[in-house]
């Protein structure tokens, strides 16, 4: 670590944060956590206690990464994120701890098996999820505690389940505004948040803000 960086950011004693890292202005790394070099995280973040963040990973700007997170090779999470307690991100659908002829252990470096995910502005992603890999978490979309995504979350959904679903329509402020009665794609109409106001448009279940 530079000194220019332990001024800029809180990095707790028993931290582990990698030659390479980069780390925003206000940016708190709490207890146990370890950061792996080449990753780049923003500024005024959070990374809660005991997370692990693999190499390569980019993390923008006031993004809050709450206790026991793992963060693999080749995610990118984008401004405004939350990544609730015990999320497990993956990276690898046919993972193997070793060469088909056992001989020896794969190479843990990022090969053409390696698939990105990419967590939109403003998501929200709940307690104890396990999130896929070659995927894309929509913006301000929010995914129900202890699910399995393993498909593209679009804009604004919410799912919930094993293998996580699309159940309804939440807004920038996180209040659900419409539960889907029917499949995501046959629903088209507007909608208002009660609470904060905003509107939102839907077509053939795609999002937009009006």
């Amino acid at each position: 670590m530079t000194e220019a960086l332990l001024r800029s950011a809180f990095i707790h004693p028993t931290a582990i944060v990698e030659e390479g890292v980069t780390l925003g202005e206000g940016t708190r790394v709490w207890d146990n956590v370890h950061i792996r070099g080449t990753t780049s995280i923003g500024r005024e973040c959070i990374i809660g206690e005991k997370s692990y963040v693999a190499y390569g990973v980019t993390i923008g700007d006031l993004v809050k990464i709450n206790a026991f997170v793992y963060i693999c090779t080749a995610v990118t999470i984008e401004r405004g994120v939350m990544i609730s307690a015990g999320t497990v991100f993956t990276n690898d659908r046919f993972p193997r701890a070793t060469t088909p002829d056992l001989a020896r252990l794969r190479s843990s470096e990022p090969d053409e098996e390696t698939l990105p995910t990419f967590v939109r502005e403003g998501a929200t992603i709940g307690a104890q999820c396990t999130i896929g890999c070659g995927l894309e978490i929509g913006r301000f979309a929010m995914v129900g505690m202890g699910s399995v995504v393993t498909k593209p979350v679009p804009d604004f959904h919410l799912v919930v389940g094993s293998p996580a679903r699309s159940i309804g329509v939440v807004c920038r402020c996180g209040k659900p505004m419409l539960r889907f009665d029917d499949e995501p794609s046959a629903v088209t109409g507007d909608v208002q948040c009660a609470p904060c106001g905003r509107s939102y448009t839907i077509r053939s279940g795609v999002v937009s803000e009006s």
